[in-house]
């Protein structure tokens, strides 16, 4: 009688998504990217419109964290699974995403001082971290990449090009005209 060997079942550790969701992701992280250091650095220079309605800390701390976790995020979703690299940058990227989320509560320029529904993509940060941790520590690989995929292209992908959308802040750092001061003299 011949005995075949069973070989354990081991997570995944290659690419787990098509060839043309990992160009699109690829391409609209970049996109993002651009746009965000772009309109940061317009404001940085001072030729983006003056915007005191925004309270300036909130914000740098926001596009400090968020920058960093573009690439980072693209790449943690688009590399190969499973090593001790992807766990160790995705920890890295969770903890820049919460503190992005964290920042957004003091950012509240629209609706007279109160949350608009941007926000709602707070609140979902705040639920798909521990989500996706816990999921990835019982295991629950599968529903560990699910979580982390809808959570890329929603709360940072969609999010972060929602916020270029025109009159809202970034679109006035990126796309605005400074204010003249012209002297009467």
């Amino acid at each position: 009688m011949t005995v075949l060997p069973i070989s354990p079942v081991y997570p995944s550790r290659g690419f787990d998504l098509p060839l043309w969701v990992r160009i699109g992701s690829a391409g609209a992280s970049a996109l993002l990217l651009g746009l965000c250091i772009f309109a940061f650095g317009r404001w940085m220079l001072g030729y983006a419109p003056q915007t005191p309605w925004v309270r300036e800390l909130a914000l740098t701390i926001h596009l400090l964290t968020v920058i960093p976790a573009i690439p980072l995020g693209a790449y943690v979703m688009l590399s190969q699974k499973g090593s001790q690299q992807h766990r160790m940058l995705g920890k890295i990227w969770l903890s820049l995403m919460f503190v992005t989320a964290i920042s957004t509560i003091f950012i509240r320029n629209v609706n007279d001082g109160q949350f608009s529904w941007i926000h709602l993509f707070t609140l979902l940060t705040m639920i798909a971290v521990p989500q996706a941790i816990i999921s990835a520590r019982q295991g629950k690989i599968e529903s560990h990449k699910k979580h982390l995929r809808n959570f890329f292209i929603g709360a940072l992908i969609v999010a972060g090009l929602t916020a270029f959308a025109p009159g809202r802040t970034m679109w006035q750092w990126a796309f605005g005209h400074p204010t003249l001061h012209l002297s009467t003299d």
